[in-house]
């Protein structure tokens, strides 16, 4: 297969795959040496016909793909897809609508984060040559047998697609997998705004000064790994934020005696520029701490943690029962609000997941269901209360 490396070409292809009723899409870049991921090849098809873009040609204008990726009439389908999804946001686009075959493939009994080979393995009865997958994506001229790689993941996914959507759509599961799409093209996992740095963190307190520094070192790793194209962890590393956080350093001799400032850190042109952001943090907390909306807490109640155990084997139990991957149905911390609170506010004790878990969990709070181990199985059974005498 030869790439589309010319814009004539590419409007053609463009123009048939707008004819299509759905377009699998898959993307090869590399990004370990830099913040911004470099977009190496597309690739696309639909049932009839499959393409391969180089996006690296020269004068090569994507707008034409573009303007399918964000067509709302088109179906757009990938593969585990948050990264390839990113890269279009980069491009000025976020494709519209998304069926994201993996999150799919939980509620299809294909167990959590199943590989794309391990799904055409099983689906299909083929097995993927991976030997082009960390090949150079980045040099030309691509070889045939990275071509055939490269076209081969959407020509499957597009055999995919149906089976997958076929099978949901039997079993009345197709909107349990909605809102996890939803959150797929949703824009602001995709914020590479530097201020909102810190959100992608784990702070770990709450303190306005602390919260400034937390925000205004995040804010300026992300900036710095932007202007010089790097990785954020080759700036410095998310743990060395908490304790910048934590020690608040406004000279290079406090700076030089942390622990997670690397060696010579201190002397490099980084740490000015770093110094001066904390001191601007440091000189009104208050005004540039970021506002926390901390949830209410409340004690949890007594035999809390054993009441989560409990709730844990309820979720393995109704998942495995339904062909379900639990991690769609319920969380860790689904769980300990759950055991908390008959009413609390989480997914699990709405929808469809209230159906599939979320009424059992609280039954079982109530000693209204037991589990009970049957021949190596555990099942879910219904408590029969004596009657109250008199």
């Amino acid at each position: 297969m030869t790439p589309i490396s010319a814009n004539g070409e590419l409007e053609r292809f463009c123009a048939d795959l707008a004819k299509q009723p759905f377009i699998a899409v898959d993307t090869e870049f590399m990004r370990e040496t830099t913040y911004w991921p470099r977009l190496c090849l597309i690739q696309a098809a639909g049932p009839d016909l499959a393409g391969v873009i180089d996006p690296l040609a020269e004068d090569l204008d994507l707008a034409p793909f573009l303007k399918l990726m964000a067509d709302a009439k088109i179906q757009k389908v990938f593969h585990a897809g948050r990264q390839d999804v990113e890269i279009f946001y980069n491009l000025g686009v976020i494709p519209k609508p998304l069926f994201d075959t993996q999150i799919a493939a939980m509620a299809a009994g294909f167990g959590e984060q199943i590989a794309y080979d391990a799904m055409v393995r099983q689906m299909l009865r083929i097995d993927i040559d991976k030997s082009s997958r960390f090949t150079d994506w980045s040099r030309r001229p691509l070889s045939p047998a990275q071509l055939d790689y490269a076209a081969a993941d959407v020509i499957h996914l597009a055999t995919l697609y149906p089976m997958l959507r076929e099978r949901l759509e039997q079993e009345d599961r197709l909107t349990w997998v909605e809102d996890e799409m939803a959150g797929l093209v949703d824009p602001s996992n995709y914020d590479m705004t530097p201020e909102n740095a810190w959100r992608r963190l784990k702070p770990r307190k709450h303190a306005p000064r602390y919260m400034a520094v937390f925000k205004a070192v995040a804010a300026w790793r992300e900036r710095t790994a932007q202007t010089r194209d790097q990785p954020r962890g080759r700036i410095i590393k998310d743990e060395a934020i908490d304790e910048l956080a934590t020690q608040c350093p406004t000279d290079v001799d406090a700076l030089s005696r942390l622990r997670s400032s690397p060696k010579g850190f201190s002397g490099s042109r980084f740490a000015p520029e770093l110094l001066t952001a904390i001191r601007e943090a440091l000189a009104s907390p208050e005004a540039h701490a970021p506002h926390i909306e901390r949830p209410k807490t409340q004690a949890p109640p007594q035999g809390a943690g054993a009441v989560v155990e409990l709730l844990k084997v309820l979720l393995k139990a109704r998942a495995e029962d339904a062909g379900v991957a639990s991690k769609l149905i319920a969380t860790v911390s689904d769980l300990e609000k759950i055991a908390a609170d008959d009413q609390a506010d989480c997914a699990a004790l709405s929808g469809w997941r209230r159906e599939a878990f979320g009424a059992d969990a609280l039954k079982i709070k109530r000693g209204e269901l037991a589990l009970v181990l049957d021949q190596g199985k555990v099942r879910v059974v219904e408590v029969r209360r004596a009657p109250k005498p008199g």
